[in-house]
């Protein structure tokens, strides 16, 4: 498909979607290869993290109601506290490995499919085995700025927390004005985590694709999502609430589902397989997104160029210019 600047640059909701899907389809091969090497093992960790935690908190959660009704002066009274520590600790520790390996896999498929799309716009050879050579490289950019991405949200949870605490003193003999403190708070918030959330998710594209990465990235894509967050917003919307009915159907079919060892498999395996789909596109999505925005600041990528920086993964690294006056997707 050839896009001219003009556009590409007026996609909307529906137009980055079936973009997408059109470039998926076109090139099943390849992105079958990724998601069944990296993206399934992906979503397999996942949806067993979620499912043991999920076991894991049910439990901790039976084993205080029952502390609550224990007498107290007997024996079981005293080792309960010593039992909930115990899972508290274990529930903690499984959570932090999980998170810490998730996040490696997360970051290499994200290269992975981030670098093939844009080999497909720019018309280069393309394989597998060239996308597994370049990955590693990729990976370690994707690294710094995901470390920036938790710098920024630890930040912000530390302000957040400060004013909480500030305000909470200053009305507490003045529960109605705390109320709509709290809640006016809370909403506050909750519009900063999913801003940060929408930056994130185009720097690491920028990671891959342009010289910035780390806290530059992170800053490239705040300028430009402007005057296309609207989109970015309801793109974002529709994955997220493909996301939660999968992880609904999850745990309430596998997870606690009422049903025989037959059926919880073939759920849990039509879970993964929406789960590996939903992430595949998720990225590819994004890179879309990415172009969309650099053609709406008429920031135009030359193909020519854009392959010149891919290449350089290969050897020496070559900045990606923007100074021709079209892109042809």
């Amino acid at each position: 498909m050839v896009r001219g600047q003009e556009e590409i640059q007026f996609l909307g909701v529906f137009g980055i979607l079936k973009e997408s899907f059109e470039i998926v389809s076109s090139w099943r091969k390849i992105f079958t290869q990724i998601t069944v090497s990296l993206i399934i093992p992906l979503s397999f960790i996942y949806l067993t993290q979620m499912g043991i935690s999920a076991l894991m908190l049910r439990n901790i959660m039976i084993n205080e109601k029952i502390l609550e009704r224990t007498a107290q002066g007997t024996s079981s009274y005293y080792k309960k506290p010593d039992v909930l520590f115990s899972e508290l600790n274990t529930f903690s520790l499984f959570n932090l490995g999980y998170s810490i390996f998730f996040i490696s896999l997360a970051l290499l498929s994200t290269s992975a499919v981030v670098y093939t799309v844009a080999c497909i716009y720019t018309a280069k050879e393309i394989t597998f085995k060239k996308v597994m050579s370049v990955v590693p490289k990729v990976w370690k950019r994707l690294m710094v700025t995901f470390i920036w991405n938790l710098i920024i949200i630890f930040a912000y949870d530390l302000v957040s927390l400060l004013v909480l605490i500030l305000g909470s003193i200053i009305l507490v003999f003045m529960p109605v004005l705390l109320t709509v403190f709290l809640v006016l708070l809370t909403i506050i918030y909750l519009i900063g985590v999913f801003y940060i959330v929408i930056i994130w998710q185009l720097a690491i594209v920028v990671s891959v694709l342009e010289e910035s990465y780390g806290l530059n990235a992170m800053a490239k894509s705040q300028a430009l999502i402007k005057g296309k967050m609207g989109v970015f917003v309801a793109v974002f919307s529709i994955d997220g609430l493909c996301f939660f009915g999968i992880q609904l159907m999850f745990q309430g079919l596998v997870v606690f589902g009422d049903y025989g060892i037959r059926t919880r498999i073939g759920f849990g395996i039509l879970s993964l397989v929406l789960t590996s789909i939903w992430m595949l596109f998720e990225i590819v999505v994004q890179t879309i997104i990415y172009f969309v925005c650099k053609s709406y600041h008429n920031e135009n990528i030359d193909k020519s160029s854009l392959a010149d920086h891919l290449e350089g993964y290969f050897g020496e690294y070559v900045p990606l210019k923007v100074q021709l006056e079209h892109f042809e997707v």
